[in-house]
């Protein structure tokens, strides 16, 4: 309750009372604490009695400024109100806020979820695709190597073959060969024959008969051998 005190209060006064200012002063609203502090202020800094533990305080000061705190004290009471009434809105609103984190938070842990699965599923896609292409790699390098055992193989039956071939011809010609050289000496050896058998009997019509005396006219004149 406010103080009343008429020798500070003149009615006839055209200034403003102290309780005017105060009012003036509250409906503008005023730092409670800041006006506490400098009522202690107030205080301390009032000179003090020798010898004593009292103070000497100007209390129309004093007065004033207490009027001034209590007057608005009803406002910071109505502020404190009015946080305190609106906190459940405050605390609904931050809860709503957390509910709207909370939500996108999930919906950001099930897409990374999903991203997750598709990168699981492309890995395990890659894997058989990779052991797939493994596979084939590996059926193409034995189905090569399968071919080239068989065209290693074909190529030294014809190795074979060509080389019995060329046996054959070789033996061939060298068959030939003899017999051509068989038939050229048979021939010689007939040719020799026969001139041996010409020279023999060459040789025997120079010899005289063996009962007639050799005479100075056959020997003078000898008989000519006969043309073959």
């Amino acid at each position: 309750m406010l103080r009343q005190d008429t020798s500070r209060i003149d009615p006839d006064s055209d200034e403003p009372n102290t309780e005017d200012q105060l009012n003036q002063q509250g409906t503008t609203g005023v730092d409670i604490q800041r006006e506490l502090n400098r009522l202690e202020e107030m205080i301390l800094d009032s000179p003090r009695i020798p010898m004593s533990r009292r103070t000497l305080v100007d209390e129309e000061q004093l007065l004033e400024q207490l009027d001034l705190v209590r007057l608005n004290l009803p406002a910071a009471f109505a502020e404190a109100e009015t946080i305190v009434r609106h906190k459940d809105e405050i605390i609904l609103a931050a809860e709503q806020y957390a509910q709207q984190i909370v939500e996108v938070a999930e919906q950001r842990a099930a897409q990374i979820l999903e991203e997750s699965s598709v990168v699981r599923q492309a890995k395990l896609e890659a894997q058989q695709l990779w052991q797939t292409v493994q596979q084939e790699c590996q059926s193409a390098q034995e189905q090569t190597l399968a071919e080239i055992e068989s065209m290693y193989r074909q190529a030294q039956e014809e190795l074979q073959e060509i080389r019995a071939r060329a046996i054959a011809e070789a033996e061939a010609i060298q068959n030939g060969a003899d017999d051509y050289a068989d038939q050229v000496l048979s021939n010689i050896e007939q040719n020799i024959g026969e001139m041996l058998r010409i020279i023999r009997n060459g040789r025997q019509q120079l010899q005289p008969p063996p009962n007639l005396p050799p005479s100075s006219s056959t020997r003078s004149s000898p008989i000519p051998p006969k043309k073959i």
